[in-house]
């Protein structure tokens, strides 16, 4: 069993050299199922770039466009607008030849129910054809894999729960030397031990230079995996960037004790929703001193203006500090705790119902 990787804290990996162009570049994509008054729109002029050897985190809730987003970029439906390209080439044309360099795994795996584990990878396997080496190293690389998601691969797919099947694919995705992974909701279905499995062999994969778009609704996922993060709504990219960047537009929790009044703190720029209530007297000191009152202070601060307003914390005395940095929840709860009764808020609602209308989008 080959030693587990220790997953790495979030941070830009290194692309490859010679690789400048981006392996997904969407600009301004537009999808529209249906005809007509009853036409949902499901992508509206949306965006998405991730460099080679990133792991770009896809978010959005349901009937966002995300899995309509990926069924494109597959070659499984096509775009009504806008421009969609992997490794330059149009997903929709050159499907054949992109699918040889990509691998993908959907959040609900339907597979061959009259079939073994180990059959429906071999089969799945074969697809791929690889000759000689090549195809013993893949199959050596199945085995770990089969063994590290502790999967039974002499029982047949019926007998198999959600979870087993999604190991199947994972399996399958994962033992392929591919140069994207493209995983829609991956961990669906799997125990916390089975998700942190996961995360290591991602983290393997973009060791070996695989890029990987990572679409989840398990922000925890997203942070500890991800170099940069798209969020979209209604068919819309509404926020791109580094998780750095994008911590940066929410404001820290800041708590802590202080031995002199801090009604000061008001005055600082950057600061917001501040709080301070008096504790009591703290302990008499060994030199004497009066009793004095200690306050607790609880306030917002604006990234940019930390060094100004720690030190001036500091100038207060403090006695116990604790700075809480913004999730990446946070600003995914503050995109969608908006008024969705506004017209762009019915764009993508059919999202889940794509598969049904597709046929008469295309026609």
């Amino acid at each position: 069993m080959e030693p587990l990787a220790v997953p790495r804290a979030s941070q830009p990996r290194q692309t490859r050299p010679n690789s400048p162009a981006p392996v997904i570049d969407v600009r301004g994509l537009v999808k529209i199922f249906g005809r007509g008054a009853s036409a949902t729109r499901a992508l509206n002029g949306l965006d998405l770039s991730v460099a080679p050897g990133e792991v770009a985190g896809f978010l959005g809730p349901n009937g966002a466009g995300k899995s309509t987003t990926l069924r494109i970029l597959l070659g499984m439906i096509r775009a009504d607008g806008g421009r969609a390209r992997l490794f330059g080439a149009d997903p929709w044309d050159d499907a054949v030849a992109l699918h040889e360099r990509l691998a993908y795994v959907p959040g609900d795996v339907a597979l061959w129910p009259s079939l073994t584990g180990s059959q429906t990878l071999e089969a799945l396997a074969s697809l791929r054809r690889r000759p000689g080496a090549q195809g013993r190293e893949v199959a050596r690389r199945r085995a770990t894999l089969i063994e590290r998601f502790d999967l039974d691969p002499s029982k047949k797919v019926r007998a198999y729960s959600k979870g087993n099947r999604q190991k199947v694919a994972l399996i399958a995705a994962l033992s392929e030397p591919v140069d994207l992974l493209v995983l829609d909701e991956p961990t669906s279905g799997l125990d916390p031990l089975m998700e942190e499995i996961f995360r290591q062999c991602v983290v393997e994969a973009t060791e070996q230079g695989t890029t990987v778009l990572l679409s989840s609704h398990i922000l925890s996922e997203v942070e500890t995996l991800c170099d940069t993060v798209t969020i979209i709504r209604a068919g819309r990219t509404v926020e791109h960037g580094s998780l750095h960047h994008i911590r940066s537009l929410l404001r820290t929790r800041v708590h802590a004790v202080v031995e002199h009044d801090p009604h000061a703190l008001t005055t600082l720029a950057g600061v917001h929703d501040l709080t301070s209530s008096p504790l009591g007297a703290r302990n008499e000191g060994r030199d004497g001193d009066a009793h004095r009152d200690v306050w607790k202070v609880d306030l917002s601060l604006d990234p940019a203006c930390s060094p100004q307003v720690m030190s001036a914390l500091t100038a207060l005395s403090v006695r116990s500090l604790t700075a809480t940095p913004p999730s990446l929840e946070e600003l995914f709860l503050r995109h969608y705790e908006e008024d969705l009764s506004e017209p762009e808020a019915t764009i993508g609602r059919r999202e889940d119902t794509a598969d049904a209308t597709s046929t008469e989008a295309e026609s």
